[in-house]
């Protein structure tokens, strides 16, 4: 058995690299289709009793690389929703957190809307956790799922540095940067439901550099780009998204309150 075991470990570590390269040229493709790309569409109602879900796309990435995990989740009936964040994504995260939150404050304003549900790949997950411990974003926000997001850190962004010399995103996704030492300062708020999920293989973002205190963690078999591509992932995000939280009204419940 030890024999076996020993001839089959290289061969399962090549299908393993094998489909992890397929994740990233999957995430690539849809990455290169831009920002302009179509909505997936929407629940047909609100009656499911789960708020809408705003995607938060990485450092070096479009809203085409939540094309897979958009257009799964409207299929287990989310009302999805995603924004550009510059042309890849490379702006100081503050801002890109200071967008959203004014988007949040219109929808609501126009639409009665009482909390939203945030889902964040990468450096996108820094943008909704930054949100809701410094803009405000924990009286709108009921859930984050933040996937491979490297809340101490990557020394993967010096990459970024080298790519994107004029963004400052890139400096602030550094270990031990100036930002990342503020945002972790103070507790996290009470109120929204935080769940941190990481990637066996992620060379990006390992997953002891996603470990947030005092949240869920949730470790799957896949790599950096699998956390947005792959169906099993988008299953697990659903799951988390449509599950109630203890001693609360729903989305439903609490728009109804509202009128």
């Amino acid at each position: 058995m030890r024999l076996l075991d020993w001839l089959s470990g290289p061969s399962a570590a090549f299908g393993r690299g094998v489909e992890d390269s397929r994740r990233a040229m999957s995430w690539m493709r849809h990455t290169l289709k831009g920002n302009r790309i179509a909505p997936a569409g929407s629940c047909e109602s609100p009656e499911s009793g789960c708020p809408p879900v705003l995607l938060i796309h990485g450092y070096l990435a479009t809203r085409g690389s939540l094309g897979l995990l958009e257009r799964r989740l409207t299929d287990m009936g989310h009302l999805v929703l995603s924004y550009r964040l510059g042309l890849l994504h490379t702006a100081d995260i503050s801002e890109s957190a200071a967008f959203i939150a004014r988007k949040v404050e219109s929808i609501a304003a126009q639409t009665g809307l009482v909390h939203m549900d945030v889902v964040g790949h990468s450096m996108g997950g820094l943008v909704a956790l930054y949100y809701i411990k410094r803009m405000g974003g924990k009286r709108r926000v009921r859930r984050l799922v933040m996937l491979g997001t490297p809340v101490a850190g990557t020394w993967s962004a010096l990459l970024g540095v080298a790519a994107a010399p004029l963004g400052r995103a890139s400096i602030q996704l550094l270990p031990g940067s100036r930002f990342l030492r503020e945002l972790a300062e103070g507790s996290l708020p009470e109120g929204p439901e935080i769940v941190c999920i990481s990637g066996e293989r992620d060379r990006l973002a390992p997953a002891n550099r996603t470990y947030l205190a005092g949240v869920r963690h949730i470790c799957l078999p896949t790599n950096h780009a699998g956390l947005l591509v792959d169906e099993r992932v988008a299953a697990v995000v659903g799951e988390i998204l449509s599950a109630s939280p203890p001693n609360s009204t729903t989305y439903g419940e609490a728009a109804a309150n509202r009128r």
